[in-house]
């Protein structure tokens, strides 16, 4: 199975591309960027093998989105029909959700959640937590009968920094890294430390609140672009998977094909 998977995010756009169901290669690139994502995009459909049975010389792969962004999916759309002569296929459009939502809106839920959630319960196999950390932050609960049961959403470090610089008159605006120090020297080491450790400190605090819902303490992945920079400090967590979002979509496709059979 050859599989193009594309995670549209808020600012980010994520392109997975998978041969024979072995990944060969994981991008992520800036949203705005259709030059890259447009060369991207090319470069891994060229990858793939033209179908043997095909007279009209056809490649033997599809393109699955997940998307937060309805504009970006357009983008993504266009590229694939105007370059690649083919239609993507869109999780929650053309392909169901992997996973049951046992929330009160789930059509408001974003694929991303779902996706990653179905694919770390396949592994985990019992209740787990999903942290996410990109422009915004999500912190879902998988309960041990895989089901979806909900979750939180916080701002991101871009969106906490930003809001601290526009909504004050002094502050400047920092890019979070790894403190070298729990406190700060200065006014940006001391923003620093406090976005690092309010992510830290909110993620701890919530999934001790849903142990106690579900009377363990459940197993835990996080994820994200900023996930990276905080792993080190969460002893807690028990894995850090890097574009869980991608895998979850390879997941989504192959049960989706799986029950069509």
């Amino acid at each position: 199975m050859n599989i193009i998977a594309v995670d549209i995010g808020n600012t980010n756009i994520t392109i997975g591309l998978f041969l024979e169901d072995e990944e060969k290669s994981i991008k992520s690139i800036p949203g705005k960027s259709k030059a890259k994502l447009t060369e991207h995009l090319k470069s891994a459909w060229n990858e793939i093998p033209i179908a043997k049975s095909s007279k009209e010389k056809k490649r033997d792969g599809v393109i699955v989105v997940s998307s937060v962004k309805s504009e970006w999916t357009n983008v993504i759309e266009l590229i694939a029909k105007k370059e690649l002569g083919e239609k993507i296929q869109l999780i929650g459009k053309d392909i169901p959700l992997p996973i049951p939502l046992w929330i009160d809106e789930p059509e408001k839920v974003g694929t991303d959640r779902a996706v990653s959630a179905a694919a770390a319960y396949a592994v985990i196999g019992d209740a787990v937590v999903i942290a996410d950390f990109g422009t915004a932050v999500t912190i879902d609960l998988v309960d041990e009968k895989g089901n979806f049961v909900g979750g939180v959403i916080c701002p991101g470090f871009e969106i906490s920094a930003e809001a601290l610089k526009k909504n004050t008159t002094e502050l400047p605006k920092v890019k979070v890294k790894k403190p070298k120090t729990v406190y700060g020297k200065t006014t940006k080491e001391a923003i620093n430390c406090g976005l690092y450790y309010s992510a830290i400190g909110t993620l701890e605090e919530i999934i001790r609140r849903y142990a106690e819902k579900i009377g363990k303490w459940p197993q835990t992945i996080i994820t994200g672009e900023a996930a990276k920079i905080i792993k080190d400090d969460c002893q807690f967590i028990d894995s850090c998977v890097p574009n869980l979002v991608v895998k979850g979509i390879i997941l989504a496709y192959r049960k989706y094909i799986e029950e069509k059979q």
